[in-house]
């Protein structure tokens, strides 16, 4: 059985494979549910595992649809991971009304190259699980992580269990809160890849901090924040005037 650990880090991935994990999903950013990783972090995960290590594509936090720039940048990280000699990506990409992006997803498979292919977490929000599994599987996908459309892949082991027999050539890998206490439920339902990061908190100081940094109104999964050209002309406007 294969045990992804999603790592955020180069500290996670080598304690990843410290533990035994049979492969890395490397990213950043775990509480926005994942964001492209670096170069510098690729290159030096890399340099220090020696287990595969597949690279989340995902330009932004939010929802799943990309605007074309947003898009040709997901296809030159990925032609970045073909270039440092990765072992796979994990991306996807889906249309406004919760359906499977067909030609974009197909362009990324196209990208990739002989890099495996994951479909994350965005088969969560598809209207046709079902029908866009087999889709996905016809495209030449050869993972689809997914916590079967729930909270948490505990609840959703009945569609992920039905997904998993209709899979041939495409594996689901259930993700989304497997731990200690729970895992041997999908051992014993016979999946043939798990996913989970087996995080711990460490502190890191000593005190409160005195401001917070993060944003809440930055943390909506149907907008994004983008620099306004009418804002920051105003804003300029009124730094010029004399």
């Amino acid at each position: 059985m294969i045990l992804e650990v999603c790592a955020n880090s180069l500290e996670s991935a080598i304690n990843a494979e410290k533990a035994g994990a049979t492969r890395i999903e490397l990213c950043a950013e775990l509480g926005v549910g994942g964001v492209t990783p670096s170069y510098g972090l690729i290159k030096a995960v890399l340099n220090a595992v020696n287990i595969p290590v597949h690279i989340l594509i995902r330009p932004r936090s939010g929802d799943f649809t990309y605007s074309n720039s947003e898009f040709e940048v997901m296809k030159q990280d990925i032609a970045l991971c073909v270039q440092l000699g990765c072992a796979g990506i994990v991306t996807g990409v889906l249309l406004k009304n919760f359906l499977l992006d067909e030609e974009r997803t197909q362009i990324l498979i196209n990208e990739a190259k002989t890099l495996q292919f994951t479909f994350h977490r965005a088969f969560d929000w598809l209207k046709n699980p079902e029908e866009a599994f087999l889709t996905l599987q016809s495209m030449g996908v050869n993972y689809v992580l997914s916590s079967g459309q729930k909270a948490s892949a505990l609840l959703g082991i009945p569609l992920l269990s039905k997904l998993n027999k209709k899979g041939s050539t495409c594996v689901i890998m259930p993700g989304g809160g497997l731990r200690v206490d729970n895992i041997v439920n999908f051992k014993n339902e016979g999946f043939k890849a798990l996913h989970m990061s087996g995080t711990i908190f460490c502190k890191t100081l000593d005190e409160d901090v005195p401001l917070p940094m993060i944003s809440n109104s930055f943390l909506v999964e149907n907008q994004i924040a983008t620099s306004s050209v009418e804002v920051i002309k105003q804003v300029v406007a009124l730094l010029n005037n004399s």
